[in-house]
C-alpha cells in the first residue's frame, strides 16, 4: 500500500477538495448580498423581455409569410376536436336510429344481414 503523503491522487482529490470548499464560501456570501439579487432579478427581466420581443417579431415574420402561429394553430386543433366529437356523436346517434327494434347496439358496428343458406342435400345453393 503506498503511503497517503506521497500518493499523487490522493494529493490531487485533497487539492480538488480545499478549491471546492473555497468556491463554495465565497459563491454562498456573494449570494447573500442583495447587489446579487438585483443583479438576478435584472438578467431575468431581461430574458423575459428578449423572449417576448422574439415571440412578436416571430409571429409578424409568420404572418408576412401568410402561415398561421403557433396560437392559430392551437385554436384551430381545438375547434378540430370539437369538431370530430360532435361528429362521434351524430355517428353514435345514427347507429341507434338504423338498429332493428329488437336488436341492441352497444358500440358495436352493423352486422350484414346472412343471405346465404346452407347447401341443400344436393350439394346446390338456392
Amino acid at each position: 500500500m503506498t503511503d497517503k503523503i506521497t500518493d499523487p491522487v490522493a494529493l490531487w482529490q485533497k487539492m480538488i477538495g480545499e478549491m471546492e470548499k473555497g468556491f463554495n464560501s465565497f459563491a454562498t456570501k456573494a449570494m447573500e448580498t442583495p447587489e446579487f439579487s438585483q443583479a438576478v432579478n435584472r438578467a431575468g427581466g431581461v430574458a423575459a423581455g428578449a423572449q417576448k420581443q422574439f415571440s412578436d417579431l416571430m409571429e409578424k415574420y409568420l404572418l408576412s409569410l401568410n402561415l398561421p402561429s403557433r396560437e392559430q394553430m392551437t385554436g384551430i386543433a381545438e375547434r378540430l376536436q370539437a369538431i370530430e366529437g360532435q361528429i362521434g356523436e351524430i355517428k353514435s346517434m345514427l347507429r341507434q336510429m338504423s338498429a332493428t327494434p329488437g336488436e341492441k347496439q352497444i358500440g358495436a358496428a352493423l352486422r350484414p344481414p346472412r343471405t346465404r343458406r346452407p347447401p341443400s342435400e344436393g350439394g346446390e345453393q338456392k
